[in-house]
């Protein structure tokens, strides 16, 4: 149903009934994702003998990839396609990636996380930018409905580690069960997706017309805005020198020739390559206030860099601190078990997630209505200080595992409890941000902006994970974590008036 439609539809616990069907198929995505992100830690470690450091880094990579691909799958839903086909094509895409993962083979196994980056960058910027378009332009309830599409969704990532992890880790069925497993649910999303989209999102995600395009056009006249494919290749080009320039320090370590065939090199020259190229498209494709609110972007899209790059410790540094320096057998014995699965504990935030979203929902509501409900940037600040604070906590358990004991699993329960609450008040008002504050031409270009953001702190947080092999105290490496969150959550802070004076005609941004 168009936004029009949709602003007087509240069958959905007071939203259009669009945001159920949008957030069952982004469940069993998420299904798909998780179920992959609880092992890919563990599978290198355990059953290849990689070191921590090395799988690690596998696990920035793909992850970063993952989140990198959204960008150019945003563009071509824009401009093409449109984010209703884009859904299906991505979603058949990742599926056929798991069931690769599924074979015992390397070669297997590396064709399956191409086809499941690919696949993501159809599927994910596009089911968010539709939850966007549920809701016309100035609705009150779009933050709110982010919160519960959020809550909603991450009940697949709450079974996802619980479901693929224990197939996973255990002998009767083995690591490629677990990553086959995670196909199923992608499966399930497309058919929920697919039986329920002419009903409940009619007129939704269709492909585009290209009428602001002649607009922008007309306005732009004597001064000759360059082209699509001029804007880009241009942002493409500066992309590449900015991101050159900024790699002068590892120049001087390793020698130019080093730095151009190494994995830092080539990813810094991908992430100048689209980040050029997205935001010359969308800044030379707008004007005045309109591309004001792109440089709000851009700026807010740095800052939740910070976030990500500590809070995707879970996947990767906190999984190897469960399995190798917490004592898993506390309480095992409940469930009939020797031992808990170390990939269990990334089932904690989704289940505070789905637990605590609601709530954060209706508080968002019930400050509104008194008028006292707080910027989104401000939320996104509080966000950065609680995912410092979890660290902080985990800094304590260090200082004991450094003396030689085991700590208790409470430790770990307690800094996902703090990133969960970080992660409700940074991310879900975030994509509610991005398509209230995105010129319309470019919501999903705007919205792989977003998710691009995520890829670098992903690339990044890999080699932050591995250095839990190469610094010989548990507390020292997580002081690093609790710094980078807070100090980046007061820079923000001092951003936050900029920002609203940037985005001054969007009401609570």
């Amino acid at each position: 149903m168009p936004a029009s439609i949709a602003s007087s539809d509240r069958a959905f616990f007071g939203h259009p009934r669009g945001l159920g069907l949008l957030a069952a198929a982004e469940m069993w995505e998420r299904f798909s994702y998780y179920g992959m992100r609880a092992i890919l830690v563990l599978y290198p470690t355990k059953a290849l003998h990689w070191s921590g450091q090395d799988a690690s880094r596998l696990y920035g990579a793909y992850t970063g990839a993952v989140y990198l691909t959204p960008m150019i799958g945003g563009y071509i839903a824009d401009r093409f396609i449109g984010t209703r086909r884009s859904l299906v094509i991505g979603g058949v895409i990742i599926a056929i990636g798991h069931f690769l993962l599924a074979v015992n083979d390397m070669t297997f196994f590396y064709a399956g996380l191409i086809f499941v980056v690919i696949g993501t960058g159809f599927f994910k910027p596009n089911v968010s930018t539709m939850v966007g378009q549920l809701y016309a332009k100035g609705d009150p309830r779009r933050d709110a409905g982010f919160t519960i599409f959020y809550s909603c969704f991450n009940f697949g990532a709450f079974l996802a580690p619980l479901i693929c992890g224990f197939l996973a880790e255990d002998e009767r069925f083995g690591w490629h069960l677990g990553f086959g497993a995670a196909g199923v649910g992608m499966v399930l999303g497309l058919i929920v997706y697919l039986l329920g989209r002419d009903k409940y999102l009619p007129g939704i995600g269709m492909a585009p017309d290209h009428a602001r395009d002649a607009e922008i056009a007309a306005e732009a006249g004597e001064l000759g805005i360059p082209s699509y494919t001029r804007n880009a290749v241009l942002g493409a080009t500066g992309g590449v020198i900015i991101s050159t320039l900024a790699s002068i320090g590892t120049w001087s370590a390793i020698g130019i020739p080093a730095w151009l065939f190494s994995l830092s090199g080539l990813m810094s020259m991908l992430y100048g390559l689209i980040i050029g190229a997205a935001f010359t498209v969308a800044l030379l494709g707008t004007k005045g206030e309109e591309r004001e609110r792109v440089w709000a972007l851009v700026m807010v899209s740095t800052f939740v860099v910070f976030f990500w790059l500590v809070f995707e410790q879970a996947g990767s540094s906190l999984t190897l601190f469960a399995d190798r320096d917490t004592d898993l057998t506390k309480g095992a014995w409940l469930l009939g078990m020797d031992r808990f699965p170390a990939s269990w504990f990334q089932s904690i935030q989704p289940l505070c997630i789905i637990l605590l979203g609601p709530f954060a929902a209706g508080f968002w509501l019930f400050l509104h209505k008194r008028g006292k409900e707080p910027a989104t940037t401000m939320k996104m600040v509080y966000g950065l200080f609680l995912a410092g604070l979890g660290f902080f906590l985990l800094f304590f358990a260090g200082q004991a595992v450094d003396a030689g004991a085991k700590v208790s699993p409470f430790w770990l329960v307690g800094a996902y409890l703090c990133h969960s609450l970080g992660e409700i008040a940074l991310y879900p008002v975030g994509l509610s941000y991005v398509t209230k504050v995105a010129p319309v031409q470019f919501v999903s270009l705007l919205m792989g902006t977003w998710f691009l953001a995520i890829s670098a702190a992903n690339f990044l947080g890999g080699f932050l994970a591995g250095l839990i092999d190469e610094i010989p105290s548990r507390a020292t490496f997580f002081t690093i974590p609790t710094a980078t969150a807070w100090g980046a959550g007061l820079v923000m802070l001092l951003c936050v008036p900029l920002l609203k004076k940037l985005t001054r005609s969007v009401p609570s941004a």
